[in-house]
């Protein structure tokens, strides 16, 4: 017999657009790392060639980006941006702004065009990843995915499961999927 805990111990997260993917399989509905080894430098980078700006309007030009989907934290960016200035790649814009606004220099220009495609199929995902995520994540669809979490959660830590009614469940579950895929 399967317990409560057993049974519900994956619903621990709740579902909310903010942490909640489709993405299950072996790692367990986790989200992908929006980055990966070196972007978040590319990004900046491009975004400074195009005109000075400072950390938060990076953050917000990445958030535009990605059609309001992700939002790099500051304790990403500014570290980043720290990291380009010591490679040479950005400097200090001038002006007398209470902030330090940034602007690529001719090495970071250089090396902009050095990587233009890679710079570019970087650009074409995180425009698309709005996109992508507004085709599942609407408010409706979170609502039901959410409900039906909730349910299995109190049914588990009910301690009344057991094998049969397990089944049951899976069985409806499984069978829900199978009329979705349909469509």
């Amino acid at each position: 017999m399967m317990s409560g805990a057993d049974f519900g111990s994956n619903f621990g997260r709740g579902f909310s657009p903010e942490n909640f993917t489709f993405e299950f399989g072996p790692r367990g509905g986790r989200r992908r790392r929006m980055f990966g080894s070196g972007e978040l430098r590319l990004v900046l980078l491009h975004l400074l060639a195009e005109e000075p700006r400072h950390g938060y309007e990076l953050i917000k030009a990445i958030e535009e980006l990605t059609e309001g989907s992700y939002s790099p934290s500051p304790g990403t960016v500014y570290p980043t941006l720290s990291l380009l200035e010591d490679e040479g790649a950005i400097a200090q814009a001038p002006g007398d702004e209470t902030r330090k606004a940034y602007e690529a220099t001719e090495a970071g220009r250089k090396e902009l065009e050095e990587r233009a495609d890679e710079v570019e199929a970087l650009l074409d995902r995180l425009e698309g990843h709005g996109e992508r995520r507004r085709a599942y994540a609407t408010p409706e669809m979170f609502r039901a995915v959410g409900n039906l979490a909730s349910v299995l959660k109190h049914r588990a830590r009910s301690g009344k499961l057991d094998e049969k009614t397990v089944n049951e469940i899976v069985d409806l579950v499984d069978e829900l999927a199978r009329k979705i895929e349909r469509l």
